[in-house]
């Protein structure tokens, strides 16, 4: 990431029930700063068709708001039960519609890789997540809102990934191939 371009990165915790989003927006100097965070609570819609638009549509209302330059969207995850996923994967579908329709850049990332990111540890707690969140963008934050504290961290972490020399090295990751890839970043 070159250290003159601002970016918005909107971050989105993929649900159909409760969908948490977060705003980052990272200067010129390459920090970040936070923008917004919250959920759309879609529980009270029947239909999930129907909730599937309404995360369309709010996807494209906050891209319309704060006009983000990428999307970093939580992958889902394999649990227990099949439909969990199938209803993750479409509400994930429906956001990245949103973006993609827009000329968005849209990143996938595991919550695994996303808890690493933030705390160090694949395993963190959603409350071990929200603190580090807190920490690093210096906000306090309501325990209320651990979906859009996830959608930050997931904002974060495609920060940090285009922030990471190694991991914009074609897939490799060592100094070589990041200095044979980014010549003008090395002096």
């Amino acid at each position: 990431m070159s250290s003159t371009k601002e970016r918005i990165i909107l971050g989105v915790d993929p649900g159909t029930n409760i969908l948490g989003y977060g705003v980052i927006r990272v200067d010129d100097r390459s920090k970040p700063h936070y923008v917004t965070m919250g959920v759309f609570d879609l529980r009270k819609i029947g239909d999930p068709f129907e909730k599937l638009a309404n995360i369309n549509a709010g996807i494209g209302e906050l891209i319309e708001e704060y006009h983000p330059t990428d999307l970093a969207v939580e992958s889902p995850f394999m649990g227990k039960n099949a439909q969990v996923i199938l209803k993750l994967g479409r509400a994930q579908g429906a956001a990245i519609i949103a973006a993609t329709t827009r000329g968005i850049s849209v990143s996938e990332y595991a919550p695994s890789k996303a808890k690493i990111a933030i705390c160090g540890n694949g395993a963190a707690s959603k409350q071990q997540v929200a603190m580090m969140v807190e920490k690093t963008l210096g906000i306090k934050l309501e325990p209320k809102y651990l979906d859009a504290t996830d959608a930050l961290a997931i904002a974060m972490c495609h920060f940090y990934q285009l922030t990471n020399p190694l991991a914009q090295s074609s897939g490799k990751s060592d100094w070589k191939h990041f200095i044979l890839n980014n010549p003008d970043r090395v002096k």
